[in-house]
């Protein structure tokens, strides 16, 4: 919902940030990579124990994962390029509540309901873009992607945001899981209504 918002504002800088890293000679396959072990540093900071210490990497991460694509525009993408881009989003977004139901089993229930949204939410924003992909459609309201980006109430953002504040308040992570993953759910809704009035 807030990347429409939020595109405008971070794509210039990051543009201009990955051109001059294309020039230095980094590869945005090389960059995607970087993110993703930063995101892993953060999941792996969060089950030792120190969530807010995580947040430096976690951001990090989530920098580059906007700069890979940045650097592929100024340089050249690729089809392999895009997948590798996404496989890593979401095995970040899957490690994050799995570092979070180690730090305090407590939290199991709540990471394997967050675990459940996120795979069912993933499943409605991949299959809309295979379809979409093979009737022809296209969309740059997330920017420009390697595939088609159907909005949603949760988008990259959103979910950037709710990670931080897990980071800030672990002690809240029960709460704030159930209702992020309610969200989620919500959101797969919409899309398949949005798929069936598309596709039927």
């Amino acid at each position: 919902m807030l990347d429409r918002f939020a595109r405008p504002l971070i794509d210039p800088p990051l543009n201009r940030l990955g051109r001059r890293l294309a020039r230095a000679g980094a590869t945005a396959d090389g960059v995607t990579l970087a993110g993703f072990a930063l995101g892993l540093l953060a999941a792996g900071t969060i089950a030792l124990g120190a969530p807010g210490w995580a947040l430096l990497p976690l951001l990090a991460s989530r920098l580059l994962d906007g700069l890979d694509g940045a650097v592929a525009r100024a340089t050249h993408p690729t089809d392999f390029g895009g997948y590798l881009d996404i496989w890593c989003d979401f095995a970040f977004y899957g490690a994050v509540p799995f570092a979070f139901a180690i730090l305090d089993p407590a939290n199991a229930i709540a990471a394997a309901f967050l675990l459940l949204t996120f795979y069912v939410n993933g499943a409605s924003f991949l299959g809309y873009s295979i379809m979409a992909e093979k009737r022809g459609l296209s969309s740059d309201v997330q920017g420009v992607k390697s595939l088609y980006y159907s909005a949603g109430l949760l988008e990259g953002t959103e979910t950037i945001v709710f990670f931080v504040l897990l980071c800030l308040l672990p002690g809240s992570f029960v709460p704030l899981a159930f209702g992020f993953g309610a969200l989620c759910l919500l959101t797969a809704v919409a899309r398949v209504a949005n798929a069936r009035n598309l596709l039927a």
